[in-house]
Parts: structure tokens; C-alpha cells; sequence
């Protein structure tokens, strides 16, 4: 009797902690009772290589000194094939804040309706997405640059003028709430942060000057091109609230988006402003070349004036009369006195 309730309870037994274990992957791992800082404001940085997905940086907490760090947004190689990242994101319950963090999925769940900005603005991811295995990306909200990529293309993306910097979902922050498809991915199949990205938010949380309470919220390092690197080139600093760049970001209605082809590609399609069309030829009146006169075309003879019109007369040389020869002068005659 006993083995028998024992495996009459086992399927019961599984049906409820089974969901419990899978939801314990992307469980509450760590509160606090104080607000995490408002996002800082940063450009984001050039990417390193094609095949990397933009994950943003966030206020992480530490129990050890008591305060807010911030971990650096940055590039990380997703982890397999169609997988995007889902942020993680603090949310207020009571008079205590509570991190859901951030996982890898087919499909971007809920992170709070925070705006992360560059693909994250609160609501999935506009940044790029998955086909035939290869990653496409948005050139209006990530940091191309210079880097040979060919697997882009143009979306716009809406964006508010004030742009929110509230961090944290619930309470005096944001009010969104998940949808049955969020909530729905978070259910489904998805990886925990990888290796990188791990190593990463533990180097961010031995730097004292990522700590809110050294940099007021304007952490020196505020983005990185990699995970890991902290220094050199691909460094982004936080800049000053109301500077950030809106080169990535545009505010024009949806509506001139192209739909997800779901045909083979070579090359993801770029959207370009047509050239307005020239204006139809006009055919130039013919223009009769100049005659010109028998007489002014004919090569005069030597001598001859070059044409008819009359010449000056030349002035006549004067006439030179011969100077009548000088009579001869006679010496005076002497008169001879005989004395």
C-alpha cells in the first residue's frame, strides 16, 4: 500500500516542483532597500566583430560594502544561434528592491519596461535579430562604424524626446507590466549569463570607482567593446545627464519599416532615400555656324590690304628742295699805302 502511494504521489510530486526548478533559473537572486541611480548616459561603442549582441549596463548590488556598482554595458557572442538577451531589471515591491536577472532566449522576455537604450527601449529588442543562423543588425541603434559587416539594415526606431532614466520597474519608478508572449519566454527554454559575461560583473564589482557612492552615478567606465576590458581603446565614459548622443535613435513612424523576410538572403536589404528623378532633356536649338564674307576669307595677295575697307592714305614724305650752294666769300680787299 505504501509503494503504491508513494508512485501514485511521484507524478503529482514532479508536476509541481518541476516548474518551481525551472523557474528558479531566472529567480530573484539578491534585493536591496534602497533605489538603484538612474542610468547613466554614454555613447555606445564601436562593435568589435561581427556575431556579437549588444547587452547593456546596469546597477548591480553588493552586500559586502553596502552600495550600488555599476556594471558596464558591452558586446558578448551570444552563446549559440538564434538566442537574444533579455536585461535584467530591479523591481520595487514594498519597501524592497528585488533583481530579476537578465538570460539568454529565443525570444527577448520582460525587463521591466526599462530603457536601456540602442535596441532595448523597454519593450523587446530593436537592435537586430536572427536568419538561417546569421545575426542582422539595425545600423539606426548599433555602433557599426568601419567594421566590414554586410549583414545589416535600416529600421527606424521611436523613440521620446525626454528620454526616461528610471531604473527599476514598480513604486515611484516604471509601471509596465508582461505580456502572455513575455511571459511566455520566460518560461521557455533560455541560458543563464555566459562565462564573459559573469567574469565581467565580477571585474565590475572589485572597481571602487564604479561604486554609486564614489562616482554619483557617472561611472568612469560606463561601456566597454568587451567583456572584461576596462582600459584602452573602446572605453566609453558616462557623460553629463541630457548629452546623449541620438545619433543611433530616430523619432519617424514605423510605418516605412520593411517586414522580416522569411526568404534565403545574401545580404540584409538596406532602405535608401530615392533620388528624385532628373528632368527630361530639352534639345538645344541648333546654332548655324557664322558666315563669313568671300572677300574677308580670301588670303590677300602680298601688298594688297587684307580687306576692302579703305585705308588711310599714308602721309606723303615731304618734298626736299636741294639748298642753293652759298656764294663765295671774297676776302676784303686791302687797300696798299705807299708811305
Amino acid at each position: 500500500m505504501l509503494k503504491f502511494l508513494n508512485r501514485s504521489l511521484l507524478p503529482l510530486a514532479l508536476a509541481v516542483f518541476l516548474p518551481a526548478m525551472a523557474m528558479a533559473q531566472i529567480s530573484v537572486e539578491i534585493s536591496a532597500n534602497v533605489p538603484p541611480p538612474e542610468l547613466p548616459v554614454y555613447d555606445q561603442p564601436q562593435i568589435p566583430a561581427d556575431g556579437y549582441l549588444w547587452t547593456p549596463g546596469y546597477w548591480a548590488w553588493s552586500d559586502d560594502y553596502q552600495d550600488y556598482y555599476w556594471v558596464p554595458g558591452t558586446w558578448v557572442l551570444a552563446p549559440q544561434p538564434d538566442y537574444l538577451w533579455t536585461p535584467g531589471y530591479w523591481e520595487m515591491q514594498g519597501a524592497v528592491f528585488y533583481w530579476h536577472p537578465g538570460y539568454w532566449g529565443p525570444q527577448v522576455g520582460f525587463y521591466g519596461g526599462v530603457n536601456y537604450g540602442y535596441g532595448y527601449g523597454g519593450n523587446g529588442y530593436e537592435g537586430g535579430y536572427w536568419q538561417r543562423g546569421r545575426l542582422y543588425y539595425n545600423r539606426n541603434v548599433n555602433n557599426v562604424g568601419n567594421v566590414n559587416i554586410t549583414n545589416v539594415y535600416n529600421k527606424t526606431v521611436i523613440n521620446n524626446i525626454t528620454i526616461n532614466r528610471v531604473s527599476y520597474n514598480g513604486g515611484n519608478g516604471i509601471h509596465a507590466q508582461p505580456t502572455a508572449a513575455q511571459l511566455a519566454a520566460s518560461r521557455g527554454p533560455h541560458i543563464e549569463a555566459t562565462p564573459a559575461q559573469r567574469q565581467h560583473m565580477a571585474m565590475a564589482a572589485n572597481q571602487p570607482a564604479l561604486r554609486a557612492g564614489q562616482n554619483q552615478g557617472r561611472p568612469p567606465v560606463a561601456a566597454t567593446a568587451k567583456p572584461g576590458a576596462f582600459s584602452g581603446a573602446g572605453v566609453v565614459r558616462a557623460k553629463q545627464p541630457g548629452t546623449m548622443s541620438v545619433i543611433h535613435q530616430n523619432t519617424v513612424p514605423r510605418n516605412d519599416v520593411p517586414a522580416r523576410s522569411t526568404a534565403p538572403l545574401t545580404v540584409a536589404p538596406r532602405i535608401e532615400t530615392p533620388r528624385p528623378e532628373a528632368a527630361p532633356h530639352q534639345p538645344q536649338p541648333s546654332i548655324e555656324p557664322r558666315r563669313v564674307p568671300e572677300e574677308v576669307r580670301r588670303v590677300p595677295e602680298q601688298g594688297q590690304p587684307r580687306s576692302n575697307v579703305p585705308q588711310p592714305p599714308r602721309p606723303s614724305a615731304p618734298e626736299v628742295h636741294a639748298t642753293p650752294p652759298r656764294p663765295a666769300e671774297h676776302e676784303p680787299e686791302h687797300e696798299s699805302h705807299d708811305h
